[in-house]
């Protein structure tokens, strides 16, 4: 479980580098997660400690919003005078994720034949 933990870690740590090293408007964890992505591809799968151990991480990971929430209760007082430009900024993002969603459902699903026709 150690290794795993350190090779997650080390992609993450990675990504951290390369997104403050070139000045990258990405976020190091989504680099290291794209890096991380990249190696399992290569080397054809995660091994079984590095899948027993995500696993384990996944089972737990209401966890991690616990901070977040915190965060939130204790600003609260900043969202009640903002609430309009977030409740905005959800719909819009909502409403475009699903539009996006569906145009690359649509795009994946063109060269497919229909589910009633015969093969």
């Amino acid at each position: 479980m150690l290794s795993a933990l350190t090779q997650l870690l080390v992609f993450q740590l990675a990504g951290e580098v390369v997104a403050r090293g070139l000045s990258l408007p990405v976020p190091g964890p989504v680099l290291g997660m794209l890096f991380l992505f990249l190696a399992l591809a290569l080397r054809g799968g995660p091994g079984h400690e590095l899948q027993t151990t995500s696993q384990n991480l996944l089972q737990h990971l209401s966890l991690l919003f616990v901070p977040a929430g915190t965060g939130i209760m204790i600003h609260l007082h900043r969202v009640a005078d903002e609430w309009l430009p977030l409740l905005l900024s959800l719909l819009i993002s909502t409403v475009a994720t699903l539009v996006v969603t569906a145009l690359v459902m649509k795009l994946c699903m063109r060269g497919q034949p229909a589910q009633g026709d015969a093969p």
